[in-house]
């Protein structure tokens, strides 16, 4: 049966693929501080974070990063075919606060054949935008995808 996901060799450099938007909760918050031990005081203090300069607490960084995994992940174009997600490098540019809607922007920037791993890797662009359509987060993420079956 073949996978949902594109195999390497029907990458195409230059396509773009806009995910679903997902609203960051406070449930988001709290659940991460847990699982993360991140108890922060700007993540998870009120009062705290009405002396800083965002007024207001910001989401975990590495939250939203999270998020956004799981946001090109419901896009599919890697469901079955990811063998790993071998580097990223990341950029945190303006803050996510409880309430912001976010979604994410991959777009193919190259393709590398890796034959004697079982595909190639291919490198995003990808890019957290906010409802305001400003980009909070952007970078590039490294996937090896296998190539199509002989």
């Amino acid at each position: 049966m073949r996978p949902r996901g594109l195999y390497f060799e029907e990458f195409e450099v230059g396509k773009e693929q806009i995910s679903p938007a997902r609203t960051i909760t406070e449930a988001d918050v709290v659940m991460f501080a847990g699982l993360s031990g991140d108890y922060t005081q700007l993540h998870t203090d009120e009062e705290f974070a009405r002396t800083t300069p965002y007024g207001k607490r910001i989401a975990h960084g590495m939250l939203v990063l999270s998020i956004a995994t799981g946001l090109a992940a419901r896009l599919g174009f890697i469901e079955g075919t990811a063998l790993a997600f071998r580097e990223l490098s990341w950029k945190f540019s303006l803050p996510v606060f409880i309430g912001d809607t976010v979604h994410v922007k991959a777009v193919c920037r190259e393709t590398k054949p890796m034959a004697r791993l079982g595909g190639g890797l291919v490198i995003f662009d990808v890019s957290v935008i906010n409802q305001d359509g400003k980009t909070v987060q952007r970078g590039d993420w490294h996937v090896l995808v296998a190539s199509k079956p002989q």
